[in-house]
């Protein structure tokens, strides 16, 4: 055999195992299989992108973590915890395009306390919404059903498609309501309280409250108060009355207390006509379970400890100890 031959031959064996290593190299980022539908996968608020690779191997829509790594690195590799449509018949370049793009549905935390427009406003940041949307979901979707006004949009995290009617979403917050809720219902119907009484109730609790423990009293509190028909004087009430964007739950002015309002609880006896805020469980339980106690005032002081008093003159004393 002659020398160039030889070299022919060692040359086409070389380009042989470069095209084998590159084969295998280009085949892990290829599609797990060859037809396969779509499926949702989630990628949560606290999972990682090291956590989230080999779920994907494990679960069949990548062949190599590495391949596919090196795949997201080239896609800027961030991920944005949502939830996103992928298939195992999508190559590793096309599924890591999709999750460093725009997740289809948002995570969505509604804390406890707001008040709808607020959490209008949360739900407009993050699904896009504009002015006529959010507007919509306050006057329209939220305001079909009496009792429905406030306080059953309830707060937790929710993953919500970004094409959602705020129809729909409104729905998905009260059949979570109504979900967390309905054991609470049965004990107050035991205890002859009406589910929306118990409700506007746990709504001021809320809003007064400086922490868990405060809750619990507070509701007693204001039951005492409720028995004994005296107006609530609850400040939470004339924020809800003059609340505006940028400034929901602002500071009580003096003046406040004169304005002509079915929520002025220092104007009118009882409770407002609806909840002032949407509650968690906490403020709710406290409702039932609240503290007994002799005290019909109380205040927080700067550092939102509570104090309370069974007279108007303790109270007073209590204003000029910790407030002035």
């Amino acid at each position: 055999m002659t020398k160039n031959k030889k070299i022919i031959i060692l040359g086409g064996i070389v380009l042989v195992i470069i095209c084998i290593v590159i084969f295998a190299f280009l085949h892990q980022f290829s599609a797990p299989q060859r037809n396969a539908e779509q499926e949702r996968i989630t990628v949560n608020p606290t999972t990682t992108t090291t956590e989230l690779i080999p779920k994907l191997k494990e679960q069949g829509y990548i062949r190599n973590e590495r391949a596919f790594e090196f795949a997201l690195r080239r896609r800027g590799g961030e991920i944005e915890p949502g939830g996103y449509k992928i298939s195992k018949s999508m190559s590793a370049w096309k599924i890591a395009k999709i999750l460093t793009s725009e997740p289809y549905m948002k995570w969505v935390v509604i804390p406890e306390g707001l008040r709808k427009e607020q959490i209008a406003e949360i739900l407009a940041e993050h699904l896009g919404w504009n002015e006529q949307e959010k507007s919509d979901w306050i006057t329209k979707f939220t305001a079909m059903k009496y009792d429905y006004l406030e306080g059953v949009y309830f707060p937790d995290t929710y993953l919500i498609p970004k094409d959602e009617s705020g129809l729909d979403i409104a729905q998905r917050f009260i059949d979570k309501f109504n979900e967390e809720f309905t054991p609470y219902a049965e004990k107050f119907a035991a205890q002859n309280i009406k589910w929306t009484t118990a409700l506007k109730i746990a709504s001021l609790v809320q809003r007064e409250a400086g922490s868990k423990d405060d809750m619990l009293f507070i509701a007693g509190i204001i039951w005492n108060r409720l028995l004994k028909e005296m107006k609530l004087e609850i400040d939470a009430t004339l924020q809800y009355i003059t609340g505006e964007s940028g400034n929901w739950w602002g500071k009580v002015k003096p003046e406040y207390k004169q304005i002509d309002s079915p929520y002025n609880t220092y104007l009118y006896n009882g409770l407002p006509p609806h909840p002032i805020c949407n509650p968690g469980l906490d403020a709710i339980d406290a409702v039932l379970n609240s503290t007994e106690t002799e005290c019909l005032y109380y205040l927080h002081d700067s550092n939102r400890q509570i104090h309370c008093a069974k007279t108007y003159e303790e109270h007073k004393a209590n204003i000029e100890k910790y407030l002035k």
